[in-house]
């Protein structure tokens, strides 16, 4: 499969989630739009490591070194989803609402 359609479903995603984070107002949707922004560069990533092998070495098994930086990417996702959900957990317990427009009111 060529590359083409790997990029074009990567900038689909990329922007579904930047749509996502500059309009909605729920920190739990944002985290997850945060999420898809990552994986769409994830499968570039892993798209662009295969095209590189493919056309460098006869044997395409031994493209893993984007597939290493996915694994990377997605520990530290991991990571900020638990630390991410935690602060959303402490603001719902404070101000009952996980409305992000609420975040400027604990500033004063």
């Amino acid at each position: 499969m060529p590359v083409n359609y790997y990029i074009l479903l990567s900038v689909a995603l990329f922007c579904i989630g930047i749509v996502g984070v500059l309009t909605r107002r729920n920190a739990i949707i944002i985290f997850m739009c945060i999420e898809l922004m990552l994986n769409a560069v994830n499968l570039l990533l892993v798209a662009f490591s295969k095209m590189h092998h493919l056309k460098n070495t006869v044997n395409a098994a031994t493209g893993s070194d984007g597939q290493l930086f996915v694994f990377f990417i997605m520990v530290v996702a991991a990571a900020e989803v638990s630390v991410g959900l935690a602060i959303i957990v402490m603001m719902y317990r404070n101000i009952h609402s996980v409305d992000i427009n609420f975040l400027n009111r604990l500033k004063h």
